[in-house]
């Protein structure tokens, strides 16, 4: 969660024309008075498009004790009203999301087309959230012993921390708040500081859609924010998508300071292909799931493992496809754009370095790659390695860049094992004509999410999104009836109205049923 920060002042003159992007606190924009900012990129062209305000103690305090008013107030809409703002919301962002896939693409850096799959992604979430009433029902038992009944009560958490990461600035943040705020709950929203303008956007709509003052609060900031999530007596929750060794940190954070925790991590996804696999398809979907949004997707698959005999031609059929993508800036829709950072950048180059040293075959080489006009911007080009080590860092670590590695194996068997034997457990897919071998890569695999013939498969928004191993901290995934139950708690009411014409009477035994 490092970042580059500086102590600005209001009379410095190489940013005195640049905007800093501001806090939403208490249903407004709120400017920061902390003298910290961090600066904002367009990656096409590398340069400054803006500074974002980084919060001090007091404005986290501040964020939280509005998100605390917020929710006292929430807590006690009917049901009916708040199913009306969320379906305002959606309606909205339905009309509106071009202006938000602009947004994403000017920060991020991704293309508007991806953009806009993001941004309809998160919103499956927001309509799975307009039909909340049915999820936060409680049960009701009648008559379990003579004269009392038994019923639950689901009812929300409180303040809830959620804390998104910059490769998907829309599509994150709307898995966690949208099924949080259906519930009862008031959310503060850490986004990323690379791409942090999507999330005041998005406040801006609730407020629209009538949602009361401080039940969704955007505060900027760095560690020093996510800290103060972390630790603050009233924040309930904390929800996290990100690196593993940042997932790990807020887990063992939050749950010390007695709060529910989900928080997602890293990744390096394989897909396994058998030699009966449609190879045409095979390397359509590998180019689009190693090349889409540079790489940068915690579902994207980096490793291709090619049962042999297979790998030359499959090697060849995607050496073609990639020389067909077009590359530049998001605005324009080509098929990839930049990275987010020259540093991200430097980081992706770092890898590919290590994996040529290790003794990996560079087919397609995407070091030093740059787009007419753009110079400055964070690109890199796709990159194809072939025969890479599985003892080499580069296959073993989460590269997060347009960096696709083959790995020929003899067998399914060598290639589940491989899979298996990973410290992480996101995402993978499997690519076949054989429904025993799909099935029993299913059934063996030690992995969250499975793709038969699909290459990157985040699940609905009735099911849930979570990995294994080191890519889940915490018990709930993300979204679907694990978003419900995360964000809600149950009450259990025994009770029992006695008949006038009788009397308990006295008895000091253990409570039993008769």
């Amino acid at each position: 969660m490092s970042t580059d920060t500086t102590t600005m002042t209001a009379d410095a003159p190489a940013d005195a024309d640049v905007r800093v992007i501001p806090h939403w606190i208490d249903g407004a924009a709120r400017a920061s008075q902390s003298g910290r900012t961090a600066p904002v990129y367009n990656p096409a062209t590398g340069q400054v498009s803006g500074r974002v305000a980084l919060a001090d103690e007091d404005e986290v305090a501040a964020a939280i004790e509005s998100a605390q008013r917020g929710y006292e107030l929430w807590k006690d809409y009917s049901i009916a009203k708040r199913q009306a703002v969320l379906f305002a919301f959606r309606e909205l962002l339905n009309a509106r999301k071009g202006e938000l896939a602009e947004i994403v693409t000017a920060e991020h850096g991704k293309v508007l087309s991806d953009a806009m799959g993001e941004i309809l992604r998160g919103q499956e979430v927001v309509e799975l959230a307009c039909g909340f009433p049915h999820l936060i029902k409680g049960a009701y038992s009648e008559n379990v012993s003579t004269g009392i009944d038994v019923y639950s009560l689901k009812q929300p958490l409180g303040v809830v921390g959620v804390i998104s990461p910059f490769n998907f600035p829309v599509m994150v943040p709307m898995w966690f708040f949208a099924i949080a705020i259906a519930a009862g709950n008031a959310v503060v929203l850490k986004p990323s500081e690379k791409d942090p303008s999507a999330a005041l956007w998005i406040a801006r709509l609730w407020k629209e859609a009538g949602l009361p003052d401080g039940v969704f609060t955007v505060l900027q900031g760095d560690k020093l924010a996510v800290d103060g999530l972390l630790t603050s007596p009233t924040v309930q929750s904390i929800s996290f998508v990100g690196s593993t060794p940042i997932a790990q940190y807020i887990y063992e954070t939050a749950s010390k300071h007695g709060k529910r925790v989900q928080a997602l991590g890293g990744a390096k996804n394989h897909m396994l292909v058998l030699p009966d696999a449609d190879l045409d398809l095979v390397a359509d979907q590998a180019i689009n799931a190693g090349y889409g949004a540079a790489g940068e997707r915690c579902m994207a698959i980096s490793v291709v493992l090619a049962v042999e005999p297979v790998a030359d031609q499959l090697i060849g059929k995607i050496t073609e496809r990639i020389a067909r993508l077009r590359i530049g800036n998001g605005v324009t829709d080509p098929d990839m754009g930049p990275l987010i950072t020259g540093v991200h950048r430097d980081k992706v180059h770092s890898y590919v370095d290590i994996a040529e040293a290790d003794g990996a075959e560079i087919v397609v080489d995407g070091r030093g790659f740059t787009v007419e006009g753009h110079e400055d911007g964070f690109w890199f080009g796709p990159t194809l390695l072939d025969k890479v080590p599985t003892t080499s860092r580069a296959y073993q670590e989460e590269i997060f860049g347009p960096v696709l590695s083959i790995v020929r194996v003899s067998t399914f068997a060598e290639g589940v094992d491989l899979i298996n034997s990973g410290a992480f457990g996101n995402g993978t897919a499997i690519f076949t004509n054989d429904g025993g071998a799909a099935r029993r890569f299913q059934n063996e695999i030690q992995v969250g999410m499975i793709g038969i013939n699909v290459p990157i498969p985040v699940p609905v928004a009735y099911h849930s999104f979570g990995g294994w191993k080191a890519s889940l901290f915490g018990d709930a995934k993300a979204y679907g009836v694990h978003g419900f139950d995360f964000f809600t708690r149950e009450k259990a009411i025994t009770s029992r109205w006695l008949d006038p014409a009788t009397h308990g009477g006295i008895d000091l035994g253990f409570p039993q049923n008769d």
